[in-house]
């Protein structure tokens, strides 16, 4: 497979950031908005009360992404720069396997194989569909990081613009959702993602220097809240 990193140009600034508005929308229709990033049962367990420990909790999520399937992706990036498909699902091989709970790992792949057929559909790229095929083949699971640094890098975008907008997704899903489901405003919301975004650019230089055996996703209490959700009688939330 020929690598894209000769075939794509970066596009027009004014483009550049279209496509970053278009396809890093919170109302992207992947599905999205079915997930809360574990903040429901955070909300039942008594762990998130108030917009304080509603920022600290996303705050963590935040900084688990970047650490865990943030690394994931800008390796998958590099990859998919290269044309290299074995790679890209190696790559994805891991990022699905640090994911303890059914419920993380059903998200990952649900809204990653959305992401592939809406790129496909919209940006027709040839690698993009040779890696949906192999989703829908039961080859790769399709995780949602690698789908998206795939879907940027055949576009001419950068790792470094694919990292933001997956960090911004991880802020912005969590306080979607804390809107549905605690005494919250909007007003509160949006300051709390204003003030996270401004770490997204350490947060990088910190993914990028990392190896990829460094990706982690180690967030006990994260995977606990998961498997309560699991068993959940009432949920307004897939996860």
């Amino acid at each position: 497979m020929t690598g894209v990193a000769r075939e794509v140009t970066a596009p027009d600034p004014a483009v550049q950031l279209l496509r970053l508005l278009q396809f890093g929308d919170s109302m992207f229709p992947i599905g999205g908005f079915s997930f809360s990033g574990g903040l429901e049962s955070a909300i039942q367990e008594g762990l998130v009360t108030d917009p304080d420990s509603l920022q600290e909790y996303t705050r963590t999520a935040i900084e688990q992404a970047a650490l865990g399937d943030g690394v994931g992706l800008i390796w998958a990036h590099r990859a998919a720069l290269a044309g290299d498909l074995a790679e890209l699902e190696r790559i994805d091989l891991q990022v699905y396997a640090r994911k303890l709970s059914a419920e993380t790992r059903t998200m990952s792949v649900r809204v990653g194989k959305k992401f592939a057929e809406m790129g496909v559909g919209i940006t027709g790229a040839p690698l993009l569909d040779a890696w949906l095929e192999r989703i829908k083949e039961g080859t790769t699971p399709g995780c949602y990081p690698v789908c998206l640094a795939l879907n940027f890098a055949v576009q001419g975008l950068s790792d470094r613009e694919a990292f933001t907008v997956h960090q911004y997704g991880v802020g912005a899903m969590i306080l979607g959702a804390a809107l549905r489901l605690m005494k919250v405003s909007h007003v509160e919301t949006q300051r709390i993602l204003y003030d996270l975004n401004a770490d997204a650019g350490s947060d990088y230089e910190l993914a990028s220097r990392s190896s990829l055996s460094d990706m982690a996703g180690f967030a006990p209490l994260v995977d606990i809240l998961a498997a309560v959700h699991e068993k959940a009688h009432l949920r307004l939330f897939m996860n």
